[in-house]
C-alpha cells in the first residue's frame, strides 16, 4: 500500500492530502539491496546448526578406517604345516596319474606319432607336458636307467662333425688325412 502524506499547508489552514506516490521497479530493487546489506553475517542460531555439519566432516576424515570394521580376526593363528616325504610322494603321483589320463594330451601323442606336425602352441604345450612327466617320473624313481641309457645311445649316435685343429706342421696335417675314414661321410 501506498504512503500517503498529511500536510497543514494549504489554504485557510485545512488539511489537504499529498499526492501518492507510486515507486518504480528501480526503487524497489534499491530497497531490497539495501535491506540485503543491513542483513550482514549469518542466520540467527547458526552457531548451532552449521558448526555441527562442519565439525562432523572433519571427524569422519579425522577417524580410523578400522574403527567399527566388521571384518573377523582369527584368535588362534595356525602354521601351516609343511608336508612331509610322502605326502609329496603322494601328490606327485597324483599329478603323473592325471598327465598321463589327460585326453589331450594323449590326442596330440597319437597326431604325433601318426607324423602329423602340431602348431606353435599345440607343440609348446605337448613339450611342457612330456617335460613335467619327466621330472616327475625321477622323483618317484620311476625313470630306469635304460632310458637314460637310450637317450646317451641316440646321442652317441648323432654324427659327429671333424673339428678343424690348427696343426703346427704340414706332416700333422698329411698324417690326419690319411687317418681320415671317407666311409662315415657317405650315404
Amino acid at each position: 500500500m501506498s504512503r500517503e502524506n498529511k500536510t497543514k499547508t494549504g489554504i485557510n489552514g485545512d488539511l489537504v492530502f499529498a499526492r501518492k506516490h507510486n515507486r518504480t521497479n528501480a526503487e524497489i530493487e534499491g530497497r531490497e539491496r539495501k535491506k540485503q546489506k543491513k542483513r550482514k553475517g549469518l542466520k540467527s542460531g547458526s552457531r548451532h546448526s552449521e558448526g555441527s555439519t562442519a565439525s562432523e566432516r572433519l571427524a569422519a576424515q579425522m577417524r580410523d578406517p578400522r574403527l567399527g570394521s566388521k571384518k573377523k580376526i582369527p584368535l588362534v593363528v595356525e602354521t601351516s604345516k609343511k608336508a612331509n616325504k610322502q605326502a609329496r610322494r603322494l601328490d606327485a603321483e597324483q599329478e603323473l596319474k592325471q598327465l598321463e589320463n589327460d585326453a589331450q594330451l594323449n590326442v596330440l601323442l597319437d597326431r604325433l606319432d601318426n607324423g602329423e606336425k602340431l602348431g606353435a602352441g599345440l607343440q609348446k604345450y605337448v613339450d611342457e607336458k612330456l617335460d613335467r612327466i619327466e621330472i616327475l617320473m625321477n622323483q618317484l624313481g620311476l625313470l630306469t636307467d635304460e632310458q637314460e641309457d637310450e637317450e646317451e645311445v641316440e646321442e652317441a649316435q648323432a654324427p659327429v662333425k671333424p673339428t678343424l685343429r690348427k696343426s703346427a706342421s704340414d706332416d700333422e696335417l698329411l698324417a690326419q688325412f690319411e687317418k681320415l675314414d671317407l666311409d662315415e661321410y657317405k650315404g
